[in-house]
C-alpha cells in the first residue's frame, strides 16, 4: 500500500513537472502520454515483451546454475579459488560492448549470444552470495556429520547445500534487475525483436513515449520476476525463513 502511494505521488510530481514546462515530450513525455502509448502500442509491446521475457528467464536460469556450480567449485578447491576468484571479479569490469561482437561472431545472431551476455552479467552475484553461504555453514553440523561417518558428498548435501540454496536465490533476486539491463544491451548488440530493440527503434523514430512505455514494461517485469523468486524460495526452501535458516 505504501509503495503504491509513493508511486502515485511520484507520477503526480512527474505529470506536474511536464505540464508546467520540463525538457519537452521528445525528451521526457508525461505519464499520461506514456499510458496512451501503453494502450495504443499494446500489441507491439506484448510481442517484444515475449521475446525479452524468454531471454531474461533463460538467462537468469543459466546464471543461477553457472553461479551455483562456480561457487561450489571455488569452495571445494582453495587452489582454484586463489587462482580464479580475482579473474571472476575482474570479468565484471569488462564492458559488454567489447564482448558483444565476439559473442556474436562465435554464437551468431540468435538466442545464444543474448543468453551468454545475461549469464555473464548475472552469474557473479549468485556465485558470491552462494560462496559466502558455503563458507558460513554451521561448523558444528559438519563436525557432527563427519563424526557419524558421513562422506564429503553427504556433508555437502546434508549441511552445505541447504545453506547455499537460499543464498543462490538471493543472488538471483539481485541478478533479476541487471538481467533486464543485460537483455536490453544484448538486443542492442544485434536483434530485430525484443523490448531493447523496440526501445532503440523508438528513440530513433522520436517515439519517446513508446520508448518509455517499453521501459515501464521492463520495470514491471523485473518487479514481477523478483517477487516470483521470493515466492519460489518460500515454497521450495521453507527452512530459509526460519530463524537461523537451518533445515529440519
Amino acid at each position: 500500500m505504501l509503495a503504491a502511494l509513493l508511486v502515485l505521488a511520484f507520477l503526480g510530481v512527474w505529470q506536474a513537472y511536464t505540464s508546467i514546462g520540463g525538457p519537452g515530450e521528445l525528451i521526457l513525455p508525461s505519464p499520461l502520454q506514456i499510458g496512451e502509448a501503453l494502450i495504443d502500442d499494446r500489441d507491439l509491446l506484448w510481442d517484444d515483451f515475449l521475446v525479452t521475457a524468454t531471454e531474461v528467464g533463460l538467462g537468469v536460469l543459466c546464471a543461477l546454475v553457472v553461479g551455483f556450480v562456480a561457487a561450489v567449485a571455488l569452495h571445494r578447491s582453495p587452489l582454484l579459488r586463489r587462482a580464479t576468484y580475482p579473474l571472476l571479479v575482474g570479468s565484471q569490469a569488462v564492458p559488454i560492448v567489447v564482448l558483444a561482437p565476439l559473442l556474436v561472431f562465435w554464437l551468431g545472431f540468435g538466442l545464444g549470444p543474448k543468453l551468454a551476455i545475461i549469464t555473464i552479467i548475472c552469474f557473479f552475484p549468485v556465485a558470491v552470495t552462494t560462496l559466502d553461504a558455503l563458507d558460513r555453514t554451521d561448523p558444528d553440523r559438519r563436525k557432527l556429520l563427519r563424526t557419524l561417518g558421513a562422506s564429503p558428498r553427504q556433508v555437502f548435501w546434508w549441511a552445505e547445500a541447504p545453506a547455499a540454496a537460499p543464498a543462490a536465490l538471493s543472488g538471483a533476486r539481485i541478478a533479476v534487475a541487471i538481467a533486464v539491463i543485460g537483455a536490453v544491451l544484448a538486443e542492442d548488440s544485434g536483434s530485430n525483436s525484443g523490448l531493447g530493440h523496440l526501445l532503440k527503434q523508438s528513440n530513433g523514430q522520436l517515439e519517446t513515449a513508446r520508448a518509455w512505455a517499453a521501459v515501464v514494461v521492463l520495470a514491471a517485469f523485473a518487479v514481477t520476476l523478483f517477487y516470483a523468486l521470493v515466492l519460489a524460495e518460500r515454497r521450495l526452501l521453507p527452512w530459509a525463513a526460519r530463524p537461523g535458516g537451518s533445515p529440519r
